[in-house]
């Protein structure tokens, strides 16, 4: 076993969900998934896939009426004037997790220099350390429960030695999203110094900001439409986060991980996609056929029926998870000893309890004291600074918003017995 696999650290979620796992008495939020199923029809879709004796290999990079259907879904979200999407730049992945992995493993070699923006799912900054690489993190800073990034920072740190700079946005765990300024800024960097750009935009579809309902709660209205609205794919007007795709050129060092984890309910389906340019698609169906040779195709038959009908979904699950951040946000506000603010977007509250130590004990004495899952802050940044000390991430994916506010009673019940 090679030294640096017998390095890497579990999970730390994991660890805090295992103290839980076959307790009934535990309310879970530690796990990045909605508790909704899968819609029936895009279910109905594997079903006749597998009825028609689908059960057999397809192409490396994906089937193409798969791969023609995401260019033609992730066209139709851009901006004004973005080049549109052709199928020759998609992969289809198993999972948005294979996607990140393909790319790291397609760009980084042992003793490649990695920078990376934390907090941050811990995949992100693992799968270039087992590839090798020497990653440097550049952490976002906490200001009254918002998250902002240190530009100057993070410039300084991708210099023509830099291989790759790792961008979450939406970020999970803290919600915290690029701003078109910020990303042509990062882009003409690196193409300076020649940086690749790995962008996971999973959470692309899951922003709040210019919903109908208004500002988040203790957030000001903006005055004007913010950058980053797109279309959605039948060409009605719906909001998507600011996307690399919208302002860089095809042949662009850039590879945006996409899922159907998410804005289609689909975590346990695993099947996810990267826009790359068209010069290196070919070599990254070799990387696929080496690690899974190609998603299942009757998986693939559901991911294309969920993109064509996406607006019976997809809108519906964004306007109820903002009921959800809308409901948990105000009742965390109320608790004395928390401290945390609504996030334009994702699907967390990334909060934070002072003084309570580190947030890993915190996480699994919630679970046997409290009967509360969540996932410990330090899982997704490894910084020692006292500010990111004693966070933790909620996801509040619920059907049920009861549960949300269950769990508020079982967090301050805890608190006030400290």
């Amino acid at each position: 076993m090679r030294q640096l696999v017998l390095d890497l650290e579990e999970s730390l979620i994991r660890q805090v969900a295992n103290a839980g796992m076959g307790r009934s008495d535990v309310l879970k939020f530690w796990f990045g998934e909605s508790d909704e199923v899968t819609p029936a029809f895009i279910r109905e879709a594997a079903a006749e896939s597998l009825a028609r004796g689908e059960t057999f290999y397809s192409h490396n990079l994906g089937l193409a009426e798969l791969r023609e259907t995401i260019a033609s879904y992730c066209s139709g979200l851009r901006c004004e004037g973005a080049a549109p999407v052709s199928a020759d730049r998609i992969t289809a992945t198993s999972g948005g997790v294979n996607a990140l992995m393909l790319a790291v493993q397609a760009l980084v070699n042992a003793g490649d220099h990695v920078v990376a923006v934390t907090p941050v799912w811990p995949n992100l900054t693992a799968q270039p350390a087992i590839m090798g690489g020497r990653v440097q993190c550049v952490s976002l800073k906490p200001a009254a429960g918002q998250w902002k990034l240190d530009m100057d920072e993070l410039l300084a740190a991708i210099t023509p030695a830099t291989r790759l700079l790792i961008v979450n946005s939406p970020n999970n765990p803290t919600g915290w999203t690029l701003t078109r300024g910020e990303q042509e800024v990062i882009l003409a960097h690196c193409r300076r110094t020649g940086t690749w750009i790995l962008a996971d935009e999973v959470y692309e579809r899951l922003y709040f900001e210019n919903l109908p309902d208004g500002p988040a709660p203790g957030r000001p209205k903006p005055d004007a439409p913010l950058v980053g609205e797109g279309r959605s794919p039948s060409g009605d007007s719906h909001v998507c986060a600011p996307s690399f795709l919208d302002i860089a050129t095809p042949e662009d060092r850039l590879m945006v991980a996409h899922s159907f984890s998410k804005s289609f309910l689909m975590t346990g389906w695993r099947l996810g996609w990267l826009v790359l340019p068209a010069s290196v698609t070919t070599h990254m169906g070799k990387l696929v056929e080496f690690n899974t040779s190609c998603a299942p195709v009757f998986i693939q038959r559901a991911g294309v029926v969920a993109l064509q009908r996406t607006d019976e979904v997809t809108p519906q699950v964004v306007a109820h998870l903002k009921k959800c951040r809308d409901t948990l946000i105000p009742l965390l506000q109320g608790v004395p000893g928390v401290q945390v603010a609504a996030a334009p977007g994702g699907m967390y509250a990334f909060f934070r309890l002072a003084g309570q130590g580190d947030s890993f004990d915190i996480a699994k004495r919630l679970v046997v004291e409290a009967g509360l899952g969540l996932a410990p802050g330090n899982a997704f940044t490894s910084d020692p600074s006292p500010e990111l000390q004693g966070w933790l991430r909620w996801c509040f994916a619920s059907q049920d918003l009861g549960r949300l506010r269950a769990g508020v009673d079982r967090l301050a019940g805890w608190l006030g017995r400290q």
